[in-house]
C-alpha cells in the first residue's frame, strides 16, 4: 500500500510551500476514516505533491510537516539525518566545557515537528507534543542514542488530550508533563548536577518542571550577571530553582531574595546557591504568591528585581486578560524598585507580542510615574530556533531596562 495522499482546501498550500510545518484539520478537504495516528502521509494540492509528514487524528493540527521534498522517505535514516543535524548545530554554538546543558531538538526550528530533546550532561529528556510521533518512538531513540553518547533517556511526554481547536496547539507547550518513564539506559539520579556558562545547577529531571529546567533562559540569566555588579539587594520573582538568582549574587548581588510560591523549588535553590560556594543564610527564600510579597514590601525596596512568570496567555482570547495581568505585576515591581536600579522582565507566552508586552511595561511605567530606559533585548537562544515561516515558534521575550534616579 503506497503513502496515503490528503488533498488540501484550495489556495491552502501556499503557506506550505513557504515553509510552515503545519496543516489544519480544516485545510484537509477529505480526511479519511480510520487513518492511524502517525501514519505517514503526502499532503497534496490540485493532486500534486506540496509535503510529507506524520497525521495526527487528534489534534486541531492533522498533519506535522517533515520533508518537503518528495524523494525523502521517513524513516531511520531520516530521524539520524535530522537530529545529526539538531545536535551539531548545539556543539557549534551552544555546548562547551562550560555548558552541559541545552536543547538538543527544538521541534518545528529543527524540522522535526512535537519532538522536544533537552540534554542534562550524560541525560537526555524527549517530551513528545503529538500522539502522531508515539509510532516513532523508537526510531527518534535510535537516533539520539547514535549521535550522543549517553547514560540514559528519560521520557516526559505532554498530556495528549484531544485539541478542539487551533487556539490549543500552542497552550499545550504550558501543560503539566505525564509522568515520566526511562525509555532507554539507566533512570537519572534525583539530583543531577549540570553546568551552565560555569554555573552549576541540581536539577530534577523526573519531577521537575518543564523537563527540569527552563534551558531557555540560560543566556539570559549569563546577562543578568554584569547588571547585578555591586548590587545591595536583588529580587527573583518566581524564582523557581534559583538559575537568575545565583546569577545575580556570582554577578556580585550581595543579598538575593527568591519568591515562589513552589517551597520544592526554594528548597532546590538554596541546593543551588551552595553548589556555588554561596552561602544560602545570606540570603533570602520566601514562599509565597509574587504579587502579594511585591504588594505587602511596604518600605522594603530592592535595586534589581527580575521578573520570569509562568505563560500568561495560552490562547488569543487570554492575550487582553494577560496584558492587564502583566501591567499589575509591573506596577507592582517598580513601586519597590530604587531609582537607578535595574528590571530584568521575560514573557514566555507566545500569543503576546513584544510590542504588546513593552506596552504593560509602558502602561505600568506611566501609572507609577517612572522613567524606564531599555538597556537590552534579548529572544530565545539558538538552541531554541524559531523557522522564519512559523512565527508561532517565537515565543521568548527578555528585556533590561534601567529606573531613572
Amino acid at each position: 500500500m503506497g503513502t496515503v495522499k490528503l488533498e488540501l482546501q484550495k489556495e491552502l498550500a501556499r503557506h506550505l510551500r513557504g515553509g510552515h510545518p503545519w496543516v489544519y484539520r480544516r485545510a484537509v478537504e477529505r480526511p479519511p476514516q480510520g487513518l492511524e495516528a502517525g501514519a505517514i502521509v503526502d499532503v497534496t494540492a490540485g493532486g500534486k505533491f506540496v509535503a510529507r509528514g506524520y497525521y495526527d487524528p487528534l489534534s486541531a493540527v492533522r498533519v506535522r510537516v517533515l520533508t518537503r521534498d518528495p524523494g525523502e522517505a521517513i524513516g531511520p535514516i531520516f530521524w539520524r539525518r535530522r537530529i545529526a543535524r539538531a545536535v551539531a548545530l548545539r556543539r557549534a554554538y551552544v555546548l562547551t566545557e562550560q555548558t552541559d546543558c541545552a536543547r538538543l531538538v527544538h521541534g518545528e526550528g529543527d524540522g522535526l515537528a512535537g519532538v522536544v530533546v533537552d540534554l542534562y550532561g550524560p541525560f537526555a529528556v524527549l517530551k513528545l507534543y503529538s500522539a502522531g510521533l508515539t509510532a516513532h518512538r523508537a526510531a527518534i531513540l535510535d537516533a539520539l542514542r547514535g549521535e550522543v553518547a549517553l547514560q540514559g533517556i528519560y521520557g516526559r511526554d505532554e498530556e495528549i488530550a484531544q485539541a478542539s481547536d487551533e487556539e490549543d496547539e500552542l497552550s499545550d507547550r504550558d501543560s503539566p508533563p505525564a509522568r515520566g518513564q526511562v525509555l532507554w539506559g539507566e533512570e537519572p539520579p534525583a539530583e543531577l548536577v549540570v553546568r551552565e556558562h560555569g554555573m552549576r545547577i541540581a536539577v530534577d529531571l523526573r519531577a521537575g518542571q518543564k523537563t527540569g529546567y527552563f534551558l531557555d533562559q540560560r543566556e539570559n540569566r549569563f546577562a543578568l550577571r554584569r547588571y547585578a555588579r555591586g548590587r545591595a539587594r536583588a529580587l527573583n520573582c518566581f524564582s523557581y530553582s534559583g538559575g537568575f538568582s545565583v546569577s545575580a549574587a556570582l554577578g556580585g548581588a550581595r543579598e538575593v531574595v527568591s519568591v515562589d510560591r513552589d517551597a520544592g523549588a526554594l528548597k532546590l535553590a538554596r541546593r543551588n546557591f551552595e553548589l556555588n560556594g554561596l552561602d544560602p543564610s545570606a540570603h533570602g527564600f520566601e514562599a509565597a504568591d509574587v504579587l502579594e510579597y511585591l504588594r505587602g514590601a511596604g518600605s522594603r525596596s530592592f535595586d534589581l528585581i527580575v521578573l520570569d512568570p509562568p505563560a500568561f496567555a495560552k490562547s488569543q482570547k487570554a492575550v487582553p486578560a494577560a496584558l492587564d495581568g502583566y501591567a499589575s505585576l509591573h506596577r507592582a515591581a517598580l513601586s519597590v524598585l530604587s531609582p537607578g536600579g535595574i528590571l530584568a522582565t521575560a514573557s514566555c507566552s507566545a500569543r503576546v507580542t513584544p510590542e504588546d508586552f513593552v506596552g504593560a511595561v509602558r502602561e505600568a511605567a506611566a501609572k507609577t510615574h517612572t522613567d524606564l530606559t531599555l538597556l537590552e533585548e534579548k529572544r530565545q537562544p539558538p538552541d531554541h530556533p524559531a523557522l522564519l515561516a512559523f512565527p508561532e515558534g517565537k515565543y521568548l521575550k527578555f528585556f533590561v531596562f534601567r529606573k531613572g534616579d
